[in-house]
């Protein structure tokens, strides 16, 4: 019986440990949600508050650290394509998890987007002196020139171009997606890793909110460009290809950067799990030599003492007769 329970127990921690594809795509469309209706909200909103680049910096920040702690277990706690890049660039993640993972984060952030949208009352749109919905979502959107947020800041007297925005895209995303290869690293074990890759949130979105509106993550640029549908001439919809690209190569580079510098490492830990199985399985075959083994009871031990008994008097008659 105890056998039973432990074999079920076993069972029973395989399947809390490991989740279905399906579990997985699920927490990281509900983690993308809640990521994307802070940050696109905050910035929809922000011609009625104050808060500013520290208010979407930690806006962000704690979504993320919210959405970890509900569902990181399940997934890894991604919401972001580039991390999810990083993630299988770096061995932990199949590709076909990772574009998988691409669809439901990209699922989530358009559900959030269209949930402020839909629920974006018309009154103020009017009282904001925009024209529709898709106008109040530009405040949303990343991009640069003339739609860069110091642009809009300084009335048309400073700009990023494309090329600084690009350079500053891809490293907040390389160190980005570093922190948080290193914050989960399984061999760290550390148990902070949702609050390490907030706080990195946090602090690029401040030194980047002027630039493009601190990008990073390719599915929150989709959502927030869709809905202000600004596709024609130089609208913000035309720079979406570099809140893809930018990410995409920030998240390689630090992928392969993190591999390589722990390559070494990741060798001798799978030599030292090996040998942990080894064993484990000779373990295994003296628990189950010893449980094979005829266990000792008293109705044998008076079986074996009648059969001592049986043979002596034969042995004894046996001398007599020689002498």
């Amino acid at each position: 019986m105890s056998q039973d329970l432990a074999a079920t127990r076993g069972v029973t921690e395989v399947e809390e440990r490991s989740s279905s594809l399906l579990s997985r795509l699920l927490a990281e469309t509900f983690g993308t949600f809640l990521l994307t209706l802070v940050i696109v909200g905050v910035l929809v909103y922000s011609p009625l508050n104050t808060v500013g680049g520290l208010g979407i910096a930690l806006g962000g920040a704690f979504a993320y650290i919210a959405g970890a702690a509900a569902v990181g277990r399940v997934s890894g706690a991604h919401f972001n394509p580039a991390i999810s890049l990083g993630a299988w660039l770096g061995g932990r993640i199949s590709i076909r998890s990772m574009f998988s993972y691409w669809g439901a984060q990209l699922v989530g952030a358009v559900l959030a987007a269209a949930v402020l949208f839909a629920t974006l009352p018309q009154p103020l749109v009017e009282l904001l002196g925009k024209q529709s919905t898709s106008d109040v979502f530009d405040s949303a959107v990343n991009g640069f020139s003339e739609h860069s947020p110091l642009y809009l800041q300084t009335q048309g007297g400073a700009q990023f171009d494309w090329l600084p925005a690009l350079l500053v895209e891809v490293i907040i995303s390389a160190v980005l997606v570093g922190v948080y290869l290193g914050a989960y690293d399984r061999r760290g074990k550390l148990g902070y890793g949702p609050v390490a890759v907030g706080s990195a949130i946090a602090a690029l979105t401040i030194i980047s909110w002027f630039v493009t509106n601190a990008g990073m993550n390719p599915a929150r640029s989709t959502a927030a460009a869709l809905f202000a549908n600004d596709w024609g001439g130089d609208g913000s919809g035309r720079q979406l290809w570099l809140f893809w690209l930018a990410p995409l190569v920030g998240a390689a580079l630090a992928a392969l950067f993190y591999r390589a510098f722990a390559s070494g490492e990741n060798e001798e830990l799978v030599l030292d799990e090996d040998d942990e199985d080894d064993e484990d399985e000779d373990e295994a075959v003296v628990s189950a030599d010893s449980d094979s083994a005829p266990e000792s009871t008293p109705e044998a031990e008076v079986e074996a003492t009648e059969e001592t008994t049986e043979t002596e008097p034969a042995a004894t008659k046996k001398t007599d007769d020689k002498a």
